[in-house]
């Protein structure tokens, strides 16, 4: 009989045993590259999400009242610091949460600001040498979360330090294969200061390591002299800023965009740069790939060498003219 005391325990334990599982710990990272590196490390045994979404620019981000929710539900928050995420503390302190909060940049020595004091580069993760700091750190906060998955984290964490280390090494190489004088990275704000550091590549910007600036047109002149000057076969764009100045920059200088790089957030699942890792190496392979046209390609011209262009093929037309006239003279009998 279906309404027998048999019939319904059979059902009860039919059901799906999630049901009944323990309810993961919850991670809560500030952007998207931190989320992904704690899920490489979590190994799916913690629920981790990012509270600026893929593609959001976590410099200028407006927090949510499901933002404050989130944090208010955590275990533990993980935070660049450095003032990248400026308005975190007080989302923070707002929600009421009991988290643990970890700043995974702590053992990096920043970048200081050359032009703002007691102001940091925060794009730390952009030199995958200074990633794998990133990682222990994030490694460490899990392990003092869910000491019972010790190993499995630090199983994870040791497989995910190898790949970096390797993708460090083939960044570098690539690199090295682009021209010396073209080594020039030519972006919308300083997020690749680091990135330039580590792999010997002159980086320029308009804007300073926050997108929350505005343009100033000393900037501008001074990113049309070095692309003139060295010769930049191209600029490139970033996926989380404004892209039409940076456009017309190249525009006014006759040089291609060489792409569309990720600083602040990863790509979603169907873009070229779902990952952090895979984040790095698609910024490599593009900026390698355009800083090595040829520079005729690149489409830089030299004012004076155009004028001169000109001249010559003046000069060139006169002495055709005149080689005509002195043949037909001498046709007519002159």
């Amino acid at each position: 009989m279906k309404n027998s005391l048999g019939y319904w325990l059979a059902i009860f334990l039919a059901l799906p045993s999630c049901l009944w599982a323990e309810e993961k710990p919850l991670v809560v990272a500030s952007a998207s590259i931190f989320a992904d590196m704690a899920e490489n490390i979590g190994g799916g045994l913690l629920d981790v999400r990012s509270i600026v979404p893929i593609g959001g620019d976590p410099h200028i981000y407006d927090p949510t009242p499901g933002d404050a929710q989130l944090v208010a539900e955590a275990s533990l928050i993980l935070k660049n610091g450095l003032t990248f995420e400026g308005w975190l503390n007080e989302l923070i302190e707002n929600s009421g949460t009991r988290a643990m909060v970890k700043t995974i940049t702590e053992g990096i020595t920043p970048i200081e600001s050359i032009k703002y004091k007691n102001s940091t580069d925060p794009h730390a993760w952009m030199d995958a040498r200074l990633g794998l700091i990133y990682i222990e750190n994030i490694k460490k906060a899990l392990v003092e979360l869910d000491p019972d998955n010790a190993d499995i984290f630090e199983y994870n964490y040791q497989i995910y330090r190898q790949q970096l280390e390797a993708l460090d090494e083939k960044i570098a190489a690539a690199v090295l294969s682009v021209p010396e004088q073209q080594r020039v990275l030519i972006t919308s704000h300083d997020a690749f200061r680091y990135y330039g550091k580590r792999y010997g590549i002159q980086v320029e910007a308009i804007l300073g390591t926050s997108t929350d600036a505005e343009a100033r047109t000393s900037d501008i002149m001074r990113l049309n002299q070095i692309i003139q000057a060295q010769k930049v076969p191209a600029v490139f764009i970033e996926t989380t800023v404004n892209p039409k100045l940076l456009e017309q920059i190249a525009s006014d200088n006759k040089v291609s965009v060489g792409g569309q790089l990720y600083s602040d957030s990863i790509g979603d699942k169907d873009s070229p740069a779902p990952t952090y890792l895979k984040m790095l190496e698609y910024n490599t392979n593009t900026v390698v790939a355009a800083l090595s046209r040829p520079v005729e390609e690149g489409g830089v011209k030299n004012p004076r060498s155009t004028a001169g262009t000109f001249i010559l093929y003046g000069l060139l037309g006169l002495l055709l003219v005149g080689g005509f006239l002195l043949v037909a003279r001498k046709v007519n009998g002159v």
